[in-house]
């Protein structure tokens, strides 16, 4: 039970409200950062103090809207060979084969920009930007080709050493006031010929370090100065420094666009599904405590009724997040040789009326109407109802996000006996 929601519910002092707001806030949201800006969070306490909860509405209204609505514009330099194509495909969640998916093994030919929109988050593209390694390269006139102020930040890949033209392309990057990230694909091929050449002496972690050593010393002759590098394989993304890449851009992204990129991390790691997780349990709160405000609100309508529909299209919606949604466990299915039954055997979140039936959530929704009502007398339904649907949202988003933990390590564990 959420005892912030229920104090704000049975309109507990405000000011102790407005003391507490920020505090619990932080705990809710991922070590990455949350979807309301500190400017937000300050105007929302001040509010709270004042007691002006229409004002307390419309600030996390307006976050959420702009979190929701948020493109995002993600450019993917280096030349061909690199690795380019594919790094861009398992971001967007395809394989080479699939409709869609930017072309690998081509050779670069063209100096044009090709965008590539997410499959599933429209909001999000990914843009193929050429090469460095032209003779006459000039970073101030590349910029301008491929329309620099477009993008939210660069990724420079590399298969091997960062040229002297990816330092100069970073430094210019860095004048215009955005982020770049060193990235260096083929990690895996890396390690599997040191292995075949030296197999009594191959130790992974001293030839990754090596590895990382050897990019810090190339940047920073290059003139590169602190550098920061993320080791990387396209096949398997869980691996390596990936992880890592993912958290810090969270960190790095401006507020607004957070949400959009978690919506689109693979869940390649219990730390992905994770970090996804906390951004939606945050969005869920932010969405009961903006109801809750307007509910002080004479003539404001504020709750809905527990309609059923509405319920599993909400289910649908996290399902399909968490790549749980019915195409892809049929795929999931397919590729592990297993039926739709049998994934649904070892699952919880692909039956909706087993989760809306759980008497738990009805128990808890109970125990903060009870609550409400000691303060304030009566049983209104609809406050009932408002509690019954905030706690089967966290049900729904916290069985969702274990399902996908439970099939990402029996995928693993299948996967890894196949090899």
């Amino acid at each position: 039970m959420d005892q912030f929601i229920c104090d704000f519910m049975v309109g507990k002092n405000f000011q102790q409200l407005a003391i507490n707001f920020i505090p619990h806030y932080t705990t809710l949201v991922n070590k990455a950062g949350g979807i309301i800006s500190p400017e937000n969070l300050d105007r929302i306490q001040a509010a709270l103090k004042e007691a002006k909860l229409k004002d307390v509405a419309d600030i996390i209204e307006e976050s959420l809207v702009a979190a929701e609505n948020a493109p995002l514009d993600v450019a993917v330099i280096g030349e061909s060979g690199t690795g380019k194509s594919s790094f861009i495909n398992a971001l967007r969640g395809l394989s080479y084969e699939e409709e869609g998916s930017a072309s690998v093994g081509v050779v670069e030919t063209t100096m044009k920009k090709t965008p590539y929109q997410h499959p599933k988050y429209p909001k999000v593209t990914f843009w193929d930007l050429p090469g460095t390694g032209t003779p006459n390269f000039h970073p101030h006139e590349y910029l301008e080709m491929v329309e620099f102020a477009t993008y939210d930040f660069f990724i420079i890949i590399s298969s091997s050493r960062f040229s002297l033209n990816d330092a100069l392309l970073a430094q210019n990057i860095k004048e215009i006031g955005k982020k770049f990230y060193f990235v260096r694909t083929k990690v895996d091929n890396d390690l599997y010929n040191e292995e075949k050449s030296k197999p009594m002496s191959f130790k992974k972690e001293r030839v990754l370090q090596q590895i990382r050593d050897n990019c810090l010393a190339n940047l920073s002759n290059i003139g590169v100065p602190e550098p920061c590098i993320f080791l990387v394989s396209n096949f398997d993304l869980d691996d390596f420094d990936f992880p890592r890449l993912e958290e810090t851009l969270l960190k790095e992204l401006p507020v607004h666009k957070r949400h959009t990129f978690a919506l689109l991390l693979p869940n390649l790691s219990d730390t992905s599904i994770e970090m996804k997780r906390a951004f939606f349990k945050e969005k869920i709160w932010l969405d009961a405590l903006k109801s809750s405000a307007l509910s002080f609100i004479p003539f404001m309508a504020c709750f809905n009724g527990f309609d059923f529909p509405q319920q599993e299209k909400c289910l649908n919606l996290y399902q399909s997040h968490f790549g749980l949604d019915e195409k892809s466990v049929k795929g999931i299915a397919e590729k592990l040789d297993m039926t739709v039954e049998e994934i649904k055997s070892f699952t919880k979140s692909l039956d909706f009326w087993l989760l809306v039936k759980d008497d738990s959530i009805a128990e808890k929704a109970m125990k903060c109407v009870e609550c409400y009502c000691s303060v304030n007398g009566g049983l209104p339904s609809t406050i009932f109802q408002f509690f019954k649907i905030y706690f089967l949202h966290l049900k729904f988003i916290n069985t969702v996000a274990d399902d996908a933990k439970i099939l990402l390590h029996k995928t693993l564990e299948i996967l890894s006996r196949r090899r």
